[in-house]
């Protein structure tokens, strides 16, 4: 049994308060690191929410505006985790610091400072650390401020350091409440020559997709919420391809593995990519067997948004492939229609670094009082 596992066996289980919870990766990691339990998450996104509520239960999830759910009685709980949207200041969108998707982080800190937990995580993409609104969260924790009882320490963690098989760069904000001594960030925990690879989260999976296997299977319905909506998939059920044209499947002949368009000849590439011979290499990019992957973005399923075709087969990552490199189990279920579930798989947090940091969290709480 591990340290953890035994700690989790003499303790009863934390409590954590999910917002912006998506589909459930950070809830999944945190219940995989077998010490939390939750007590309410927050997801506006009706399918997202969905796919939260057919795997951790419906009872303690609200689906609706987190703006309306603060306003009410909040359960306690010792941690709240959590990622406010962040597409108002990601590299892929236009950066604008007045998108107010922004202050959406703002509905984070009102949760703080209601519930008052022992500790609580926030992540986001690695651009918040630049922005206004991470500049008004730490003034936030200095005296007079509304979380001074706080202390954060902060930085960018990627994925692989801590056991997923995904190159992802995180934000992350670790708060710690004053009377408990103080839970630093994590140190690097899997070294880049041990990194888990592709090969490692998808090489199990029937590598050749039908072409014909392109939807999900009709008439599945799951009542959720007082609604209906589409689902609930297996995993075995995303493992699903699409319908390429031919000048696409001569494309993805052409590109060797850990290539990408340019490898392509003149006759194969868009015009546009003959006329930029630099700039990303990861468009049209084919993945390693031997490599963790890319980050997986919410179009992971069209190459010449990234890095997606398969390490030896032509086409794009299915979306089972996405949620095993994601680091989601076979177990988890899935609702909403194809596009859906790719956004939900896209923006979660992997459930590896997502285990690890539950893990860290729960230990730095245990008998720890502050010095």
């Amino acid at each position: 049994m591990s340290d953890r596992s035994r700690a989790s066996a003499k303790t009863p289980p934390l409590k954590v308060i999910d917002l912006f919870a998506g589909c459930g990766g950070l809830s999944e990691g945190f219940r995989e690191s077998e010490r939390f339990t939750p007590v309410a998450a927050v997801e506006k996104d009706l399918y997202a929410a969905a796919t939260y509520a057919a795997n951790f239960g419906e009872e303690h999830i609200y689906q609706g505006d987190i703006a309306d759910w603060v306003k009410g009685d909040l359960p306690e709980a010792d941690v709240v985790v959590g990622g406010p949207p962040c597409q108002g200041f990601s590299n892929l969108g236009a950066k604008r610091e007045d998108d107010e998707r922004n202050d959406l982080w703002e509905r984070y800190v009102d949760t703080l400072v209601k519930v008052r937990p022992k500790a609580f995580l926030l992540e986001n993409v690695d651009q918040f650390l630049k922005t206004k609104q991470f500049d008004a969260l730490r003034k936030l924790t200095q005296r007079g401020g509304e979380l001074s009882d706080y202390r954060i320490d902060f930085g960018i963690l990627r994925a692989t350091d801590y056991g997923s098989s995904q190159l992802r760069r995180r934000a992350i904000v670790i708060g710690t409440h004053r009377d408990v001594e103080q839970i630093l960030l994590p140190a690097v925990q899997v070294a880049p020559e041990a990194w888990p690879t592709v090969k490692d989260a998808i090489s199990d999976l029937n590598q050749a997709v039908p072409e014909a296997l392109v939807d999900l299977p009709p008439g599945r319905e799951y009542e959720v919420f007082g609604r209906v909506v589409p689902g609930k998939y297996t995993a075995n059920e995303l493992h699903i391809t699409r319908n390429y044209q031919k000048l696409s499947r001569d494309r993805f002949e052409a590109i060797p593995e850990g290539g990408n368009r340019f490898n392509l000849p003149d006759h194969l590439k868009a015009p546009c990519w003959i006329k930029h011979t630099t700039g990303s290499g990861d468009v049209m990019g084919r993945l390693r067997w031997d490599k963790p992957s890319v980050t997986i973005r919410t179009e992971f399923f069209k190459p010449e948004k990234g890095r997606y075709i398969h390490p030896t087969e032509n086409r794009a990552l299915t979306h089972h492939e996405a949620a095993r490199l994601q680091g989601f189990p076979d177990t988890f279920e899935w609702c909403g229609p194809k596009l859906e579930i790719a956004r939900q798989i896209g923006n979660a947090v992997p459930v590896q670094m997502a285990q690890y940091l539950a893990g860290h969290i729960a230990n730095g709480l245990a008998d720890r009082p502050a010095e």
